[in-house]
């Protein structure tokens, strides 16, 4: 890969710099900022803008530049810092990250993540949204159990308006689902699979929308649900899953459990690894992964759910 931009990002500012050993710059990170500094990078020659995930504060430079058609790249900030190690960069500092940024993308050519659509901004919004009350309720969850009568009956209170404010972004969500007729149909589709619910097919939608359009072994991977090897020399150590998205992930272990009980294929897997000797927990990760691959072929091939016997 050529030159690449590197863009150090914070709530406040921004740094960037053309090339690892350019000067760096600082912006403010405002709409009038960045549109100011998109117009400057149209007229520059160079790879991909490389920044990290910060927790939504790159979103608004990520978009624009998208909405220019200028090439950005979003990377795991723990991947970024272990290169930074890996070359021999200890120190850190704001100029430091944006420069390690622009290398980062010049030596690895990390994949560039495509731009979501203003309806698919609004579902992975919701989503989050909804995964953050979820949160607190089960933080509610937990202080009632040793709560005193005195409060008890206040933290009830707020479940109860949590819960309810839970079942109104799921009908925002379905929803904005259903104005897709495609997406609606992949909606139903995967209900139709024992163990999936829309509490499932709704997370896989927002969270996973490359379901149907991978093999199976990248569409584990994404979710993390693909087994990495851990051998050295003569040393083979036991497969471990890692990374990848955690709430379709979440959800996927949940409809496994369920699946590993109702669904007939599942549980005949499930049975089968667990009296092979197979500790059930890496049982269930087998079950997940092969709920995913039924799931991405359903979408794929756009089928429902067909029985054993049928």
């Amino acid at each position: 890969m050529g030159i690449c931009v590197g863009v150090d990002v914070a709530k406040a500012h921004l740094d960037w710099v053309l090339g690892s050993d350019g000067d760096v710059e600082r912006i403010p990170n405002t709409r009038a900022a960045i549109r100011l500094l998109v117009k400057k990078l149209s007229g520059l020659e160079f790879e991909s803008v490389v920044m990290e995930s910060t927790g939504q504060y790159e979103r608004l430079l990520f978009e624009m530049l998208g909405e220019a058609g200028i090439s950005a790249v979003v990377v795991n900030p723990l991947r970024s810092r272990r290169f930074a190690e890996a070359v021999g960069v200890l120190a850190k500092n704001d100029a430091i990250d944006a420069r390690m940024l622009a290398l980062f993308g010049e030596k690895t050519e990390p994949a560039e993540r495509p731009q979501r659509t203003k309806r698919e901004r609004l579902l992975s919004d919701l989503a989050g949204r909804r995964r953050q009350l979820i949160g607190l309720i089960t933080a509610e969850k937990n202080r009632l159990g040793h709560a005193q009568k005195c409060v008890a009956s206040e933290i009830r209170g707020l479940i109860k308006i949590l819960e309810t404010r839970v079942v109104k972004i799921e009908h925002q969500i379905d929803q904005v689902i259903a104005e897709d007729a495609n997406q609606k149909a992949d909606f139903d589709r995967l209900q139709s699979v024992p163990g999936v619910g829309a509490k499932v097919a709704r997370t896989l939608l927002v969270d996973l929308p490359e379901l149907g359009t991978l093999d199976r072994r990248r569409i584990s991977s994404l979710a993390g649900l693909a087994p990495y090897a851990k051998d050295s020399g003569q040393k083979s150590g036991n497969r471990r899953i890692h990374g990848g998205r955690a709430a379709p992930r979440s959800m996927l272990f949940l409809a496994a459990l369920v699946g590993s009980r109702f669904n007939p294929v599942l549980k005949e897997m499930y049975d089968r690894l667990v009296d092979a000797g197979k500790p059930k927990k890496v049982a269930l990760v087998a079950v997940a992964r092969k709920l995913l691959t039924i799931l991405n072929a359903i979408v794929r091939d756009q089928t429902d759910w067909k029985p054993v016997n049928a």
